[in-house]
């Protein structure tokens, strides 16, 4: 029997090469050696409000983007968080087992409540229902990046508290994941991570960016003082866009260093945006049809909700009684 793994992303933002090179393509690679269930998770997103059609559409847009990037849902499961209701009803149980300091010294929830005047209790509880999402469906690897290790570990202390109390219940989720992808970093700021949810407009390359924006984008990245490529010197930003380079080209180490010892940025920038846009122009006309199709990206989610329902229904039923409640 196939390990059970689950992942999933917010609707909300726009995804970016760094969503495609650090999440979906290892999605994709991974998908026929487990059982795989891929989530839209749009309850996570309304921790913060979001204009309703626009989170429709966006839901969609996602699931589209995960077909286009080679998601291929007759070996997983795609399907949205909301659309299945045991995600809410086994994150109320478990937030009943989760102490409260457990969740206040997560370093997500440290630093957005510290931006905000008023915290939304959604932004503490955030970290249960992303430990409902994983143990609902018994999941053994959850392949996730640096960001959401801690909340990873949260989940296995959850499990671990909740099988103490109950009896064993849950499948703790390994800490060994399949390997992550390409870690990349903001185009205007190569100290911070490529995040959705940035308002810089030269922070990222959209997924469905046209060639112009991508250029126009990449262009203006951020390099360092000097005036070309320098292995031993070079500052973040030059790594960074070598890195992206190298992940979409599959280049080995040796190969890309001796390709741009010596370039000139503008150079190197070109040759990122060129080889950017050759694997980026192909995913977008996947996407266009996929969208085109009447009825079938809402067939692809209905099913994948129907696959995975008698799992989620079978474990809240068992914790259920493990827990006394009425059945």
């Amino acid at each position: 029997m196939k390990t059970r793994v689950f992942s999933g992303m917010q609707p909300s933002g726009n995804l970016h090469i760094g969503n495609y090179l650090g999440a979906l393509k290892n999605w994709v690679r991974i998908q026929s050696d487990y059982e795989c269930i891929f989530c839209i998770v749009d309850l996570h997103a309304i921790t913060a409000y979001q204009n309703p059609a626009e989170l429709r559409a966006k839901i969609e847009e996602i699931a589209a983007l995960y077909l286009a990037a080679g998601i291929d849902p007759g070996e997983c499961s795609i399907m949205v968080q909301s659309s299945v209701h045991a995600h809410a009803e086994l994150a109320w149980m478990l937030t009943c087992v989760t102490p409260v300091g457990w969740l206040e010294r997560m370093t997500q929830y440290k630093a957005k409540s510290a931006k905000l005047e008023s915290v939304g209790d959604g932004i503490l509880q955030y970290p249960v229902l992303m430990a409902a999402d994983i143990l609902l469906y018994q999941a053994g690897i959850v392949p996730v990046g640096e960001d959401q290790a801690q909340h990873l570990e949260l989940t296995r202390d959850i499990a671990q508290r909740f099988n103490s109390l109950y009896g064993d219940t849950f499948v703790v989720p390994g800490t060994s994941l399949p390997a992550v992808g390409a870690r990349v970093m903001g185009l205007d700021d190569p100290t911070q991570k490529m995040s959705k949810s940035a308002t810089g407009a030269n922070h990222a390359v959209a997924l469905l960016d046209p060639p112009d924006r991508i250029r126009k984008t990449i262009m203006r990245a951020t390099t360092d003082s000097n005036p070309a490529v320098d292995f031993e010197t070079a500052g973040p930003g030059v790594l960074n866009l070598i890195s992206i380079y190298q992940a979409f080209s599959g280049s080995a180490d040796d190969e890309v260093k001796r390709h741009f010892t010596g370039m000139r940025y503008g150079d190197l920038k070109k040759q990122v945006a060129e080889m950017v846009i050759s694997h980026v122009e192909p995913f977008q006309q996947r996407y266009r049809q996929i969208v085109s199709e009447p009825g079938y990206l809402a067939g692809v989610l209905r099913e994948g909700a129907e696959r995975v329902a008698p799992i989620a229904d079978d474990t809240v039923r068992t914790v259920k009684q493990r827990m006394g409640l009425y059945t």
